[in-house]
């Protein structure tokens, strides 16, 4: 008999995963993180991120691709998981214009072993990281878990559109309770050198104007690392109850709870957007410098704005999920981004 809770978490080596697997481990979880450490950024950084979450007793690396379909068995039977939070993937908007290829293999293939790993496993929770971007061409705000998704604008969001699809179908199938996660723009220690923030403070550290996409006209419901992890966290044991299960059971009007599967998506966002100005206003005052602008034009698949709808989380936790403001979160950043690079 196992005396901690058990979590397989892939992409542990990866921004959000990190944060997560730190997490638990500190509220006494064994946690075993499966990444397959790619170079879509620099993996040093990743390398990084698991040996700090090496020093800890109850973490296991398990280093290999989610399409590697013998390795994520090994891991997931050493792991004997009560939950699985799958957060591995090949991340990135603009990137998928360049390298769909790898979207489809990462997220479609490596999507689907998770799913397997599931129905082998049976754990009490399959937790899976969706994506804001899932909105698409949906113009009603703020966004809401209940609204149309069916009109994606790249592939990446195309791919995690396709593992809401999946997942359902597993949950119905063998009864697996799944949430999905709709994550709006992270932000926070330990980020991806490709997102606004790192690239922003990169740019202003070199004396190089930063470039300013739809000519600033922008805006963000950037969410702090730290309140994105309490809210997964304060999910892990409101599972979706089963479909056939459900006597007595009322849920909200906005509740995303599937009819026919133990099934669910829910926000995870800061319910309150900035505009791009705000957040580079609050770069310059974490760093104490001004920043060149740089005016572009809108990038393909990019939306001007985004705006989470968090009724459903404050639904099903009592409570709203912490709000860390901009100029706090900023400057956390840029403390360990000159830890990091001096």
């Amino acid at each position: 008999m196992k005396d901690r809770r058990h979590a397989l978490i892939t992409g542990t080596a990866g921004f959000i995963g990190f944060h997560l697997a730190q997490h638990l481990l500190d509220a006494g979880w064994v946690v075993h993180g499966y990444d397959g450490m790619t170079d879509y950024y620099d993996v040093s950084l990743k390398r990084d991120r698991h040996a700090l979450l090496g020093q800890h007793p109850n973490f296991t690396a398990h280093e290999a691709m989610l399409e590697d379909m013998p390795a994520l068995e090994a891991a997931a039977n050493a792991a004997r998981p009560d939950l699985i939070v799958h957060l591995a993937a090949q991340a990135g908007v603009r990137y998928s214009l360049e390298a769909p290829r790898a979207y489809v293999e990462a997220n479609l293939v490596g999507g689907f072993n998770v799913l397997e790993i599931a129905r082998m496993h049976e754990p009490a929770h399959l937790m899976m990281a969706s994506t804001s971007s899932a909105y698409g061409a949906n113009t009603e705000m703020p966004f809401a878990e209940i609204h149309a998704a069916d009109h994606p604008l790249t592939l990446y969001a195309a791919t995690k559109k396709a593992n809401e699809a999946m997942s359902h179908s597993y949950a119905h199938l063998w009864r697996i309770p799944t949430t999905l996660f709709r994550f709006f723009t992270v932000y926070g220690p330990w980020g991806r050198p490709d997102m606004a923030l790192y690239k922003f403070v990169n740019a202003m550290q070199a004396g190089q104007p930063i470039e300013l996409y739809n000519g600033g006209d922008m805006a963000r419901d950037f969410t702090y690392v730290g309140d994105l992890v309490a809210g997964i966290t304060a999910l892990i044991d409101v599972q979706p109850p089963q479909a056939d299960e459900r006597d007595g059971f009322t849920s909200d009007p906005a509740d995303s709870l599937s009819p026919a599967a133990p099934w669910r998506v829910v926000n995870i966002g800061n319910g309150a957007p900035s505009r791009l100005g705000d957040f580079v206003e609050a770069i310059e005052a974490a760093m104490g410098q001004k920043a060149g602008r740089k005016l572009m034009p809108m990038q393909k698949g990019d939306v001007p704005a985004t705006w989470a709808s968090t009724d459903l989380y404050q639904a099903l936790t009592d409570a709203p999920l912490p709000q860390t403001d901009l100029r706090t979160g900023v400057a956390n950043f840029v403390d360990w981004y000159r830890e990091r690079h001096g």
